[in-house]
């Protein structure tokens, strides 16, 4: 059972959205089977923080607005931070090249620089799955899958999302700094910051509580606890644990509403500048150096999301006012509470948060489908990232399935623009999936995009 919400904000400017927000969230919580949940709210230099729940659904312990949860990916903005910081001193160039930083990739590495791996377009592999690396170091991880070999593009000329690029980005700190990833995310960024570190997978913080991750499954009504199962060689790209208000902190190091020295502001607008002819596809309107960037209106928002096992969290910033919106929750259904939430929020606080990214994609049943055409043909064939393989293939009517790694093929719809749609095939709703992609000197479909993870067609079909 849900403890009822609780509000931390001393704000009494906005009374019948100080009441709402903490109810609202709690409905939410409730009604997508969300066992604990944290929303902070940054505007007018006040910080309005709520949480709702427990933060173990076995053992009932309350959330509170300190409670950590694994924030998964949202850990790359903070190794992205500390990259920066070490530019700000002078340590690294962004446009050096990665292996001048990183002994284990001197010879065999990647061609790509810092500031390509840090905008996820240095041409990497996604990375393997955790449990397959869980006994590896970071220099037998970075050798088996940081390498040119594994390369599905040339760095600059596209956008792949990598967890592969920030464990190298964690190895340069190491290298940079001479302590390790953990001690010098602690000591260069969260420390100044006022945050708590903690960390998956290593010894809690002296008095501070962590959420455990929860699988809900809505259709049987059920929510269960889970266990984190990050490699400890994959700790710069998701170890993390934060509170909402923790992530707040940070984004603020990011505006002029931050702690000033601890980032030149120069350097955080280059975290914001999105890198010319990347694109990110689903996972945003754009991408900087460890951040996303997310259109609303005029404005430019900088975020991340992250999720964990079984968590799901979300960071949203507008530089130019220094309002910042920051969500945690401990369920992988959380990732619907925030969709939901987040669309509701301009009506309870008067914020305006981003969405989904504003490219126009057809997202329904009702759309008419697109016809076959010579292109789509071209589409079919075994794409692979790192170890992950994509099939997508043809029926006689012309129409497109996809198959990851062997499993029973969806229906996926591509369009004139090579973009293409995931079909839910129990609802039949279409959800954005990604993009074909040609060479640019043949014209030829030789890649894939889907979420955000670029799969190149392989030869050997």
């Amino acid at each position: 059972m849900l403890h009822r919400p609780t509000d931390t904000s001393g704000d009494e400017r906005r009374p019948t959205a100080r009441h709402d927000l903490p109810d609202r969230l709690h409905a939410l919580a409730r009604a997508h089977q969300v066992p604990g949940a944290q929303l902070a709210v940054h505007s007018g230099g006040t910080t309005r923080a709520v949480h709702t729940g427990v933060l173990d659904s076995i053992t009932g312990e309350p959330f509170t607005a300190d409670t950590a949860v694994p924030i998964g990916s949202l850990t790359k903005c903070y190794t992205a931070t500390v990259v920066m910081l070490l530019v700000a001193d002078g340590d690294v160039e962004l446009d050096d090249q990665l292996g001048d930083h990183v002994p284990e990739l001197r010879r065999a590495g990647p061609p790509c620089t810092v500031r390509q791996v840090l905008s996820h377009t240095a041409g990497l592999a996604s990375g393997p799955d955790s449990d397959h690396v869980a006994a590896l170091t970071t220099a037998r991880y970075l050798q088996a899958h940081c390498t040119d070999g594994t390369l599905v593009m040339a760095p600059g000329t596209d956008f792949s999302y990598s967890n592969a690029g920030y464990v190298a980005a964690g190895r340069l700190i190491e290298t940079v700094t001479g302590m390790s990833w953990q001690e010098a995310v602690r000591s260069i960024l969260l420390e100044p910051l006022g945050t708590v570190p903690s960390f998956i997978g290593a010894p809690g913080a002296p008095g501070r509580q962590a959420a455990r991750g929860h699988s809900a499954n809505k259709a049987a009504g059920r929510t269960r606890p889970v266990h984190q199962n990050l490699a400890p060689a994959e700790a710069a790209a998701g170890a993390l644990m934060a509170s909402a208000r923790d992530l707040v902190a940070l984004a603020l190091a990011h505006t002029h509403d931050g702690p000033g020295g601890l980032l030149p502001p120069e350097l955080a607008q280059e975290m914001r500048r999105p890198v010319p002819g990347a694109d990110p596809g689903v996972l945003a309107d754009g991408w900087g150096l460890g951040f996303a960037l997310f259109q609303r209106d005029a404005a430019t928002w900088f975020g991340h999301d992250g999720n964990a096992q079984g968590t799901s969290c979300y960071l949203r910033a507008d530089p130019r006012t220094g309002t910042v919106v920051a969500f945690t929750s401990n369920s992988n259904s959380g990732a619907d509470l925030w969709h939901e939430l987040s669309g509701e929020l301009e009506e309870i606080t008067g914020i305006p948060v981003p969405g989904a990214p504003a490219r126009p994609r057809p997202a329904t049943p009702m759309t008419p489908p697109a016809s076959p055409t010579a292109a789509t043909a071209q589409c079919t064939g075994i794409y692979l990232n790192g170890d992950v393989e994509y099939q997508v293939t043809m029926s006689d009517s012309g129409t497109l399935a996809l198959s990851v790694d062997g499993d029973v093929p969806a229906p996926l719809v591509c369009h004139e623009d090579l973009t293409c749609d995931l079909v839910d095939p129990s609802s039949g709703r279409r959800i954005p999936g990604g993009r074909f992609v040609r060479d640019p000197r043949t014209g030829a479909v030789d890649r894939i995009q889907l979420s955000g993870r670029m799969a190149r067609k392989s030869a050997l079909v």
